[in-house]
């Protein structure tokens, strides 16, 4: 996958964020490496390994699930949302 201009063109628009003229080569490069990193995994020849392979036999730790809410962590999120309403972020309609 080619990482270019237009494609961080497109991710800006999905992700809302907007990256400024000084850093989109730098960016660019980054996720260049990134895509590449990634591409050179699907080179791996896995048809022997294991479905359920893990790296430890023993099961994962599961906690107690506990319910809580702390109102000044999602205060303190929500504040940096451009709009927000009853601790709710509101966001564009992306469904018609």
């Amino acid at each position: 996958m080619q990482v270019d201009d237009a494609l961080l063109t497109k991710l800006e628009k999905l992700s809302f964020l907007k990256v400024s003229e000084d850093k989109r080569e730098e960016i660019i490069n980054q996720l260049s490496e990134i895509v590449s990193f990634v591409d050179n995994l699907s080179e791996l020849n896995t048809d022997n390994v294991d479905d359920k392979f893990a790296m430890s036999d023993e099961a994962t730790f599961a906690r107690e699930d506990v319910a809580f809410c702390d109102t000044q962590i999602n205060d303190s999120i929500l504040k940096n949302a451009p709009q927000s309403a009853d601790h709710f972020f509101i966001v564009p309609k992306i469904i018609e």
